[in-house]
């Protein structure tokens, strides 16, 4: 992950940066347990509602992958449908797994 450079794009410092990295791993960690709990119960609303969340904060720190997954997952929702969104959740769980390693090795 290029946080110096994901960070110069937004205008930030690179400390910055990494605090705002840590601020969404925590938010989107509590967004991804309503975001199964609505999955699981049939919620669309909610889904829609954690899915939207975590596509605006990936999308505010440019984490293109996470943003196309919540993206689709929330449109899906939108309509209804929720096939393939506890996969994306997992997906997108992985992500977050994989940045939080890669931000505490800096």
């Amino acid at each position: 992950m290029d946080v110096k450079g994901l960070a110069e794009n937004l205008g930030l410092e690179e400390d910055e940066y990494l605090e705002l990295l840590e601020l969404f791993l925590e938010t989107t960690e509590s967004n991804l347990d309503k975001l199964r709990t609505g999955i699981d119960t049939g919620d669309t609303q909610e889904v829609v509602a954690s899915s939207h969340s975590i596509k605006g904060s990936s999308a505010n720190l440019g984490l293109e992958k996470i943003f196309e997954i919540a993206k689709g997952v929330e449109e899906k929702a939108r309509q209804n449908g929720l096939e393939g969104a506890a996969k994306a959740a997992e997906f997108i769980k992985e992500q977050c797994d994989q940045i939080a390693g890669e931000i505490r090795v800096i």
